[in-house]
């Protein structure tokens, strides 16, 4: 006999309906809603995970995330992009912790957003962030855009397609690989990648 799909009003009387701001306030991961990648809203995880309180983050950029003002700049111009052509976008990338007894430290981050309107992208969205720093600590100094290339090489993509991605030659995508390479002492491109995954 097949089984009747899932009715709610199934459920025992005093089972309340779902309480959604309960739910974002206490996702397992980082929420914030944004216009004009201004956090305008933002729950419980986001906070602890920034070191920082509601009252520090709402109402400000999302510049105040990143490590520099030049990572901002050019995730925006390709978030826009891309969040125009599929409405969602992915990735992993070293992010700053805002305050508390971390603050100033940086760490990787799977960040993944929406676009309620594809059209204007940065109109309005929402946004999760998950913390990677417990299985992928940051154990070496880079620069912005050595963070950069570092989270495309994790995809496993090439130097022509990361250059495309960054809007610089693949000849200067190699040049930042080399410079990783050495600071991660990494014989090979694939052992980069292993100790960047790793830590």
């Amino acid at each position: 006999m097949a089984t009747p799909p899932f009715c709610a009003s199934a459920l025992a009387p005093s089972v309340a309906p779902a309480d959604h701001r309960l739910a974002f306030e206490l996702a397992p991961i980082g929420l914030v809603i944004s216009r004009q990648r201004i956090m305008i809203d933002c729950n419980h995880r986001l906070c602890e995970m920034f070191g920082a309180s509601r009252g520090q983050l709402v109402g400000q950029s999302f510049r105040l995330l990143y490590p520099s003002a030049d990572e901002y700049e050019r995730m925006g111009q390709r978030l826009n992009a891309i969040l125009q052509t599929l409405g969602v976008y992915a990735d992993d990338r070293i992010m700053r912790r805002v305050g508390g007894r971390l603050a100033g430290e940086s760490f990787w981050c799977h960040v993944t957003g929406r676009a309620l309107n594809p059209q204007a992208p940065h109109e309005a969205g929402i946004w999760s962030f998950e913390d990677l720093s417990a299985r992928r600590p940051v154990t070496a100094e880079l620069t912005a855009r050595e963070r950069e290339v570092a989270a495309h090489l994790m995809e496993g993509l090439t130097s022509k397609t990361i250059g495309r991605a960054l809007g610089i030659s693949h000849r200067t995508v190699e040049i930042y690989r080399a410079r990783l390479m050495r600071k991660y002492q990494a014989a090979t491109t694939a052992e980069l990648v292993h100790k960047l995954l790793a830590g």
